[in-house]
């Protein structure tokens, strides 16, 4: 094993032991070089290393800090627990009753004739019901995705990813907000690809940003969430969603479009003002659940085989038997009747920030399952989210969604979904009083 891995290893063992604890300080670089008798370059890349699996965050002049709540070896692209009492970092909504009315479907998969068939492979286009019943389940006023045109992967991470790899080469360039998806940032460095921070406002990416960075080197594709984006809860307006889509065919840049929590409102897509160059990435694991969940893709007609191979060679497809189940709580009313619970849910919840967090700079949106909350001064991302995991919460430091490493917000993402309402209120109270009384 190469020695930096080994030494990141060992650190890695050290913070799951607790011997190096949430927000403590490791030494600098040279400093540690010197005590473990190896090069600066080794310990860069054991530091690397660690901001890779998500253990510690680095900023800029400030130096490098243990993370609240480690967020896994690196090895698997899923959102990251923590063994903190309260969780807002987990971001999985579920609606009361969920569990009964999802049982109802997979029933009849039990039998065992039907379940022979469930359990056989699934291609990647699925079959001809999966993919009308996808069909109508994206559907919105002002876009109706053609089912042909429809595939299917394990989970909207994988089809993220699929969808990179169909459009970019190795040390190719991609568009995104300066703020972006963690994961996105790590299955960029898996395939080699580098990710272009994009000038944004209160609407999103500017599409004079999107030429900027384009004639500074060319872009091969541009990665957005138009729709809730996280973590700021930006959703983009019609207008911009034009402006965008007219940015990218100018100069025939395509765009992943990110839409896994548009279930929460009722927009029409950047695909709806740019078919012939957008991918949109969805899928079941907000809507639904996070364990028996499907990915959606919907691609252009002439890139249907070239993303299926993709999807096929990184053996992310979909499998049949979560696919059989998806089209069974689609046609059936339960995945409506979901998201309607769970919008009223969101609804619930935003209303709870907007009570316990009132007088601070929280970002969000009424319909959201997150909100950007932006320190004051003396705090820092690193401090705060120390101070939150001593209390028994783990939140999402800015700097996990942060593109450029030197521009890294004092600000952290409260996913809101994955605990009970009153947790969620005296976790929101408890941070509150943490944030007045100072680091």
């Amino acid at each position: 094993m190469d020695v930096y891995r080994r030494l990141a290893d060992r650190m890695a063992d050290d913070i799951a032991a607790g011997r190096l604890r949430p927000g403590e300080r490791l030494p600098p670089q040279r400093v540690f070089a010197r005590r473990r008798g190896i090069a600066g370059s080794t310990a860069g890349r054991v530091y690397a290393e660690l901001v890779r699996r998500g253990l510690v965050v680095g900023e800029v002049g400030r130096g490098t800090f243990v993370r609240a709540a480690p967020a896994g070896n690196g090895r698997a692209l899923v959102e990251a627990a923590t063994a903190a009492p309260v969780n807002l970092e987990l971001n999985y909504p579920s609606a009361p009753g969920q569990s009964e009315l999802l049982a109802p479907a997979l029933a009849p998969l039990l039998r065992p004739d039907v379940l022979t068939d469930a359990l056989r492979p699934a291609p990647v286009s699925g079959t001809p019901e999966a993919r009308r019943a996808a069909a109508g389940l994206l559907a919105t006023p002002a876009w109706q995705p053609a089912s042909d045109r429809i595939l299917f992967t394990g989970n909207a991470r994988q089809a993220v990813a699929a969808t990179l790899a169909s459009l970019v080469r190795p040390g190719g360039r991609v568009g995104v907000e300066a703020l972006t998806y963690p994961v996105v940032k790590e299955i960029a460095a898996r395939l080699g690809i580098t990710l272009v921070p994009l000038a944004t406002d209160e609407e999103g990416p500017r599409p004079q940003a999107v030429a900027t960075a384009h004639r500074t080197a060319p872009l091969a594709a541009l990665y957005l969430q138009p729709t809730l984006h996280n973590p700021t809860s930006v959703t983009t307006s019609p207008e911009r969603r034009s402006q965008l889509a007219d940015a990218a065919a100018d100069l025939d840049i395509p765009v992943i479009e990110d839409r896994i929590w548009s279930f929460l409102t009722d927009d029409d897509p950047l695909a709806a003002h740019a078919p012939g160059l957008t991918h949109v990435v969805d899928g079941l694991s907000k809507r639904v659940a996070p364990g028996l969940t499907v990915g959606f893709l919907v691609v252009p007609e002439e890139r249907v085989e070239t993303v299926a191979a993709a999807v096929r060679s990184g053996g992310w497809s979909a499998g049949r038997f979560a696919l059989e189940a998806a089209v069974r709580w689609i046609g059936d009313g339960t995945v409506e009747r979901l998201v309607a619970a769970k919008r009223a849910d969101a609804a619930r919840r935003q209303r709870i920030v907007g009570e316990e967090l009132h007088g601070f700079a929280v970002r969000s949106d009424p319909r959201a399952y997150f909100a950007w909350w932006e320190l004051p001064a003396p705090w820092r991302a690193d401090t705060f989210t120390a101070a939150a995991a001593e209390h028994g919460i783990a939140v999402t430091p800015g700097p996990a969604f942060a593109v450029d490493p030197n521009r890294t917000p004092d600000a952290v993402r409260l996913g809101l979904a994955s605990v009970p309402e009153p947790d969620l209120r005296r976790a929101l109270r408890t941070l509150g009083g943490v944030v007045r009384a100072g680091p």
